[in-house]
């Protein structure tokens, strides 16, 4: 059975140890909420943003809104007690968990195996806890074939710059940011991340962007996702969100164009439009393939509600 399909546009980033900013999240226009215990939570911390997380997923207001815990890496003394406490005191109200530091496919069974128990215990739905999957190293990027089919459960594949870069010794400071030098070694990454889930049917988010008050590093890194196919990209900073919102949503005008293409197409196709399969639409030429890339736009759209403000007109006479 396909996973439902979950809004990813920006994907807010909030601390479990803050009660405060679990509370302000609430109230935010980002599509993705993920309550972190690892990098932002520190070890002594770590057991009370557990608690803090299960009551804001159990008392809260989150409407509208994807509900994700980042635990901390399968090879780690948290990451058993944090799906333990969060799936048993809010399994119920949560959308996935996303593990960090994907390196190999037994991290991922590992969880599988374990969310499958926690279900079986609970009374849940066996399968309907989903799983992101965090690649931030070589070995992760070396199995994403097998981590992209590992299970049913599986919802998206992230791209985490900050430990790629320090697996790789890569030199770079700040999380994020392309090269200054023209040649840019993320962009391997991102293809093959884009291919593993565009091939298995899963999304593909973009990580952090550090600066969080350049709205224009932002917004220029987004689009450089975006061109890749990405569906979305994390989000360290309110004011990021209305930016990942708007880059990763189709531009009214190519939502437009791409159902114009669908209802054009369709109809010169068939018995009433000459059964034609290639055909011009305006000064365009549009055929099979051009249907096929007007589809994965418009599909877009209908997925964010968006609404058409044109419509195709079939030729008199």
């Amino acid at each position: 059975m396909p996973r439902p399909y979950r809004k990813r546009r920006s994907c807010l980033a909030v601390p479990g140890s803050s009660e405060k900013m679990i509370k302000k999240a609430q109230t935010l226009d980002a599509d993705q909420i993920f309550l972190d215990l690892e990098d932002s939570v520190a070890p002594s911390a770590k057991p009370g943003a557990r608690g803090n997380i299960v009551a804001a997923l159990r008392d809260g207001d989150w409407t509208g809104k994807t509900k994700v815990v980042r635990i901390n890496d399968a090879d780690t003394r948290w990451a058993y007690d944090d799906v333990i406490d969060i799936v048993v005191g809010a399994g119920a109200h949560l959308d996935c968990i996303m593990l960090p530091k994907v390196e190999k496919i037994a991290h991922i069974h590992w969880l599988n195996t374990l969310l499958n128990q926690l279900e079986l215990s609970l009374d849940l739905p066996v399968g309907t806890i989903g799983i992101e999957a965090q690649i931030e190293g070589p070995g992760g990027l070396s199995d994403i074939e097998a981590i992209a089919t590992s299970t049913p459960r599986l919802e998206t594949i992230i791209f985490g710059p900050g430990d790629f870069s320090a697996a790789m010794h890569m030199p770079q400071l700040t999380i994020g940011e392309a090269f200054d030098n023209g040649h840019n070694p993320f962009d391997h990454v991102f293809m093959a991340i884009a291919v593993a889930a565009r091939k298995h049917g899963l999304q593909a988010i973009d990580g952090p962007f550090a600066k969080i008050y350049d709205i224009d590093g932002y917004r220029t890194y987004s689009h450089r996702a975006a061109a890749y196919g990405f569906d979305g990209k994390w989000v360290l900073h309110p004011g990021q969100i209305a930016t990942a919102n708007e880059v990763f949503s189709p531009p009214q005008e190519a939502y437009d164009k791409a159902e114009l293409i669908l209802e054009a197409y369709a109809y010169y196709t068939s018995d009433a439009g000459g059964g034609l399969g290639a055909v011009m639409l305006g000064d365009e030429m549009i055929d099979e393939a051009s249907a096929k890339i007007a589809l994965s736009m418009a599909e877009r759209g209908r997925r964010l509600s968006m609404n058409r403000t044109t419509s195709f007109t079939r030729p008199v006479g």
